[in-house]
């Protein structure tokens, strides 16, 4: 990304944004600097990529194997029915870029494992755990820690969803695997389960909050705390998040 500084035309587009005195240029321009890896682009990754792509993040790295069905139509909000079929990264880059062409988009249609997981998010300031299935969350959370990324790592089911920052650049962060023991039962999907639509649109907009947060440096990330949101009541909750010296990802 061009370290130049921001043009007119920049000045203008994020002027909402740089008025506020805790952000300012400095926070636009680290934004524009930066490069975020989101990991699926379903119900929480379509929120969280157009706010970021809308903010100015300077590159996005979009991951997700799978297509656009239709039943996807009704909370995957950068996916139309014209694309149903078309890979889910590479649809929603479409309207990625319509919002804001000054964003790079780097589209990734697979699943990330293992290696190519690593390197991708090696490459980020910031990862996006926006995924369905708990291997994957696994794998990342894995990954980030190895590379000392920041993950921010949401969750939305039925009329609940989560949040949490992990920052392994603090030695007080925990980390998913601290949360979750990969040994326990976590079958559960939006297809078994169900979901309302705005729910998972609350859970990627604050995901994306909490990566710009990250990334310009404004504000107290979301690290060793649990949000948790009742959206049948309109109720947050915080829990206390500790790290677990015994964690075979984080610990001691």
């Amino acid at each position: 990304m061009n370290d130049a500084l921001l043009s007119d035309e920049e000045l203008l587009r994020y002027s909402r944004q740089l008025m506020l005195p805790q952000f300012d240029v400095a926070g636009q321009e680290a934004l524009r600097r930066a490069r975020v890896l989101i990991v699926g682009l379903g119900g929480l990754g379509c929120p969280a990529a157009i706010y970021l792509a809308a903010a100015g993040v300077g590159s996005l790295i979009l991951a997700d194997a799978d297509g656009v069905e239709l039943s996807n139509l009704q909370r995957q909000i950068a996916h139309t029915s014209a694309r149903i079929g078309v890979n889910k990264a590479a649809s929603a880059a479409q309207l990625l870029r319509d919002i804001n062409p000054h964003v790079r988009l780097d589209i990734v249609p697979e699943r990330l494992a293992g290696e190519r997981l690593r390197d991708y998010v090696a490459e980020a300031d910031v990862a996006l755990d926006c995924c369905d299935n708990f291997a994957t969350r696994f794998d990342l959370n894995a990954a980030a820690f190895a590379a000392k990324v920041p993950l921010v790592s949401a969750a939305a089911i039925r009329l609940e969803g989560q949040l949490s920052v992990f920052d392994p650049r603090r030695a007080d962060s925990p980390c998913y695997r601290c949360l979750y023991d990969e040994t326990e039962e976590l079958d559960q999907s939006c297809a078994r389960n169900g979901v309302l639509a705005p729910l998972v649109g609350v859970l990627g907009s604050l995901q994306a909050l909490e990566c710009i947060k990250l990334l310009s440096g404004m504000g107290s990330p979301l690290v060793g705390k649990l949000l948790l949101f009742d959206a049948l009541q309109l109720q947050f909750r915080e829990l206390r998040l500790r790290r677990n010296s015994a964690c075979p990802v984080c610990g001691d």
